[in-house]
């Protein structure tokens, strides 16, 4: 886990692993930089990681009765997002901190779905959020967020891109401590997105705070704070000594690879294109094909998919789960997807979602720990792919009543053990989680996260 070694407590979800205690609701989460991230890396694909609490995995979609529920993991960093899960332990320094960063295969696989979904959740807020709500008021309790806004180092591009294609009815984050909602609406011209752009929110902040929703039952009474607004954080009313601040947080900055700086030509110097110390056009051709570089496709939908038909996502985001903090919220969610129902009413199970299982078998051949990634083909490559996948999903798991997400938690790392505490003499192991082998096995694939001796 990344945190600074002063923070460091075991906590109580130990409990809920050993089974000596189990979640009262069914209880679903996306990866942040605070997860136990090896055990996260077992479940890439999505799983228990305890009795009633499910991880989504770098990237799912999933159904739990009418709702549809699409996650992606991490926090953005962009010098890591083109590159593979690399990571294994024992992890150094630089691992335990790049094994939670979004990586663009998985943002990519999220890019692929065509119908709707209603509940959209990551860690990372997606970026240009913070101008669909009430940004001023935002900067007012975060004044450092203005600067990063401002640079364009706050939030995730990549949730960015999956919130705009997808545009759920909800889309829900975290990890900036504060709670912060925000109305984002799209055009009705299905082609043109005018989320991209800040400037054509104007409004958007000044009226967000304004609308509520009748279902939402406010927490205030039981927190003792004021209803004024929808930005919340501590405003020095309470102080925590032991609460892990943003700030203290040494992750590297939150932004994009800085281009390397270009050397100022000297006047002999061709110049090919406007960039300086090119290599010329002649000296190019004479060089064999495998030093011609790949060009990349556009990952974003030329069009946008005529299924996708909502028009405003509102999103939430809450604090830190401290007393006196603003964490809970309760919302009833009526549905505008068209998942299947595929349970009784009386008792809501988790299923696997169709599409999303022909996504990830359409992307089966890509091993996601290793180098290179391919780069994205586009929508138009992968469209037919995943057509044929969905005919497979269908004949071989919707027809055979294979939906269901099977309740087959099991222990793969030993339980705390309080007399070794928080310093064991060896590093963790990695182990083969049942869960995804059974997965995988369910969709004819290899399972690249089998972590055996070899």
């Amino acid at each position: 886990m990344s945190v600074p070694a002063k923070y460091r407590a075991i906590g109580d979800f130990h409990e809920y692993y050993a089974g000596a205690r189990v979640a009262p609701y069914l209880t679903l989460f996306v990866g942040g930089n605070h997860e136990a991230s090896n055990h996260c890396w077992e479940l890439y694909y999505g799983g228990w990681v305890a009795p009633n609490i499910y991880y989504l995995g770098a990237a799912n979609v999933v159904n739990f009765g009418p709702l549809r529920i699409a996650g992606l993991s991490g926090i953005w960093a962009g010098y890591d997002y083109r590159k593979p899960h690399h990571e294994r332990t024992p992890y150094g320094p630089d691992d335990v901190k790049s094994i939670y960063h979004v990586r663009e295969l998985d943002t990519r696989k999220l890019l692929q779905l065509r119908t709707q979904v209603d509940v959209g959740v990551s860690h990372d807020w997606p970026k240009t959020i913070e101008f669909f709500g009430d940004h001023q008021q935002l900067f007012r309790f975060k004044p450092y967020f203005k600067s990063d806004s401002e640079s364009g180092k706050l939030g995730s591009p990549a949730a960015k891109y999956v919130m705009d294609r997808l545009r759920p009815k909800w889309w829900f984050a975290a990890h900036l401590h504060c709670k912060f909602s925000a109305i984002v609406n799209y055009k009705q011209d299905a082609d043109v997105d005018s989320a991209g752009d800040p400037a054509k929110a104007a409004g958007a902040s000044d009226h967000a705070k304004d609308i509520q929703n009748d279902a939402e039952i406010d927490l205030n009474d039981v927190t003792g704070e004021p209803s004024n607004g929808d930005v919340h954080d501590r405003t020095g009313k309470i102080q925590n000594d032991d609460e892990i601040d943003l700030d203290m947080d040494d992750e590297a900055p939150n932004t994009s690879e800085p281009p390397a700086a270009a050397a100022t030509p000297s006047p002999d110097v061709m110049k090919i294109s406007g960039e300086p110390n090119a290599v010329p056009l002649d000296l190019r051709e004479q060089l064999p094909a495998s030093f011609t570089r790949p060009t990349p496709i556009s990952a974003h939908p030329v069009s946008h998919p005529e299924a996708i038909t909502n028009k405003t996502t509102h999103f939430l985001a809450l604090d830190k789960c401290l007393p006196g903090r603003r964490f809970l919220q309760l919302l009833e969610i009526d549905p505008i997807s068209q998942s299947p129902a595929t349970d009784s009413p009386i008792r809501h199970r988790l299923t696997y979602d169709k599409e999303w299982l022909a996504i990830t078998r359409a992307f089966r051949n890509i091993n996601p720990l290793v180098s290179p990634i391919p780069y994205d083909q586009g929508e138009a490559h992968y469209r037919p792919l995943i057509g044929a996948e969905e005919a497979w999903v269908e004949e071989n798991l919707v027809k055979t009543d294979k939906m269901m997400v099977p309740e087959n938690f099991e222990i793969t790392a030993p339980v705390y053990d309080p007399r070794v505490g928080l310093q064991p003499k060896e590093h963790p192991k990695e182990y083969t989680n049942p869960q995804t082998v059974t997965f995988c096995e369910m969709l004819g694939m290899e399972n690249y996260f089998d972590a055996s001796e070899e």
